[in-house]
């Protein structure tokens, strides 16, 4: 793996900025090869603050977790990292099945990159209900905010990999179970 540098970062965060707008250039930023795929994953590590924010102000709104924040903070950081590892390990799999594999390496950086436009939106989007907003406005933020998420998903999959439009879809569902999968037995864990 070759060393972090800025340069491949900023590509990376420009990446997610042009694909988060819906513009396909932004796979020009990203070179192909597992090396981006790898590097990628430095996003993982720019998200965790922003998944910490999400979880403590979720609870701060809602109720502290039964057994207690650190205990469920434990949980859930056991959840976040198997969230990032699953997907990728899985969606190797279903670009196997849609004979993408060389595109693949391309593809989960875009994914891993693109997913800091998510958790920023995510984050923003909490601030109106902590604000003391009413609950319908913080819902349908959310509901707008999921909404984007699985748009962007399927732009990125469908872009990075070549793939027809119910092709890239298989690869948001995929990531809804997973997700909803990993959060239910963390969220056990955590006794949330």
């Amino acid at each position: 793996m070759p060393p972090l540098s800025s340069p491949s970062i900023v590509n990376g965060l420009a990446s997610a900025w042009l694909f988060a707008r819906g513009r396909a250039e932004g796979l020009l930023l990203i070179p192909p090869g597992m090396d981006s795929a790898r590097h990628s994953f430095v996003a993982a590590l720019v998200c965790l603050p922003l998944f910490i924010a999400l979880r403590l102000i979720a609870w701060w709104l809602q109720s502290p977790p039964p057994a207690g924040v650190a205990v469920a903070l434990a949980g859930e950081l056991v959840g976040y990292v198997l969230g990032w590892v699953a997907f990728a390990l899985a969606s190797r799999i279903l670009a196997e099945q849609a004979k993408r594999t060389e595109q693949w390496p391309q593809f989960i950086a875009a994914w891993n990159w693109s997913n800091i436009v998510q958790y920023l939106l995510l984050v923003v989007l909490l601030v109106p209900p902590a604000l003391g907003l009413p609950a319908w406005v913080g819902n349908a933020l959310g509901l707008a905010a999921v909404g984007y998420a699985m748009w962007l998903e399927w732009f990125v999959a469908r872009t990075a990999l070549g793939v027809q439009s119910m092709t890239a879809v298989m690869f948001v569902v995929l990531d809804l179970a997973l997700g909803l999968f990993i959060g239910g037995v963390t969220g056990r864990i955590a006794g949330t």
